[in-house]
């Protein structure tokens, strides 16, 4: 086998890259003599400075003093591959690094783009539009952000970095390595990690992403019901001012427990054609929406498997024809599957807040449950006790 065969393909890719970021804007980045730098190692390693400095002095005499070669090889000497590269060590030591990201930071939201779709038919592409909306907010943050302070790229030994003012788009910028990006107005971190065929990983970091993600998710809503799931934004067709007056005092209620209460549930029953679901999105796009509510449309199949986003601060979900999903646990048909306690704990908040993490996320989290049902009757007893449901109306009038 010719290893030198592979070597030769090996530094010629590496030539080709090197030779692409160039092409493409990338430059290689000069680490500039920082005063402030250099006295924090003299005060602070001093010891290793003065070591470094006299093998630097050692090397080049031992270069100039060579006695098989005439002065002026020695000389040229200095300007060798070798020779400089012993300099560069010692540069490299005395002036400080390109800036990376702190990765103590708390606050760390990641998505790869673009999202693959995995659907079968025994299951409906929940893990699919999570990811997607986690895409749409990093993507949108990083719109909010627009040009960072700083872009970055190491590749075969060497520093490079873009000018930002030349930087267009996230999509049109070269990357063969990591790309770092900060923003210190913000102090926030981007992080691309290049993956095959065109495909990228986003993480951004920063000691508080919260704001630009309420920002980024402003006006989002996400429906999970089979094939037609889908991320857009709340549609309602018909305002509150249009329902009764008797409806209109109970959304009165329901509005003042969103300001007060960080987790509220709310039933609303009657029969079909009396207006529940049509009111919920009318709630959703008039009150929620405006708080800065992502709202999370969820039919049979959602409800068994999902789990509120941890990055998002403020969460309604939307539950029709609860009476199907929560159904009393005594009776045979609920016995067959777990809807009601997947249900339960929602409500109870131990599907998501009985482990936190070490930021505590979750404990900051607001929750707004709206379920509407065509009876009560059919309803697990347990879930309409003191401190699960907090609003019930019945609509009892046809709506057109």
């Amino acid at each position: 086998m010719d290893f030198d065969y592979f070597r030769t393909n090996d530094n010629n890719s590496a030539n080709n890259n090197r030779h692409n970021l160039l092409a493409s804007g990338w430059r290689p980045f000069q680490r500039d003599f920082d005063w402030g730098y250099f006295q924090q190692l003299i005060f602070n390693d001093t010891q290793e400075l003065t070591q470094k400095s006299i093998n630097l002095v050692s090397f080049y005499a031992d270069a100039l003093a060579r006695k098989d070669f005439a002065w002026w090889a020695n000389i040229l000497n200095l300007a060798s591959d070798y020779t400089r590269g012993e300099f560069q060590k010692f540069w490299n030591f005395i002036t400080p690094d390109a800036l990376t990201p702190d990765y103590r930071y708390k606050d760390v939201l990641s998505t790869e783009t673009p999202i693959v779709q995995f659907v079968n038919r025994n299951s409906i592409p929940i893990d699919y539009v999570l990811n997607l909306l986690q895409e749409i907010t990093v993507l949108r943050v990083l719109r909010l952000l627009e040009r960072p302070d700083i872009i970055t790229q190491y590749y075969s030994e060497r520093d490079f970095y873009f000018p930002v003012e030349k930087f267009v788009s996230w999509e049109r910028l070269d990357v063969i390595n990591t790309v770092y990006a900060y923003w210190a107005k913000h102090d926030i971190w981007l992080q691309i990690d290049p993956y095959d065929r065109g495909r990228r990983q986003y993480t951004l970091m920063s000691k508080n992403l919260a704001p630009l993600i309420n920002k980024a998710t402003y006006d989002l809503a996400v429906m999970l019901s089979g094939y037609q799931s889908r991320v857009g934004k709340v549609h309602n067709q018909f305002p509150i001012r249009t329902f009764s007056q008797e409806i209109q005092y109970f959304t009165d209620s329901v509005q003042q427990a969103i300001l007060n209460q960080n987790q509220l549930a709310v039933v609303v029953h009657g029969e079909p054609g009396t207006g529940k679901t049509a009111w919920t999105q009318s709630v959703a796009k008039e009150i929620l929406v405006p708080l800065g509510y992502v709202i999370f449309i969820l039919d049979h199949d959602a409800i068994t498997n999902f789990v509120p986003p941890s990055y998002l601060e403020r969460i309604c979900i939307i539950i029709n024809e609860a009476d199907n999903l929560a159904q009393d646990r005594a009776s045979e048909v609920a016995q067959y599957n777990n809807k009601t306690e997947h249900i339960l704990a929602l409500l109870d908040g131990t599907l998501y807040q009985s482990v936190i993490d070490e930021s505590g996320v979750q404990i900051k989290q607001r929750l707004v449950v709206l379920m509407t049902c065509n009876t009560t009757e059919r309803l697990d007893p347990a879930m309409l006790r003191k401190g699960r449901v907090d609003l019930m109306c019945e609509f009892t009038q046809r709506f057109v």
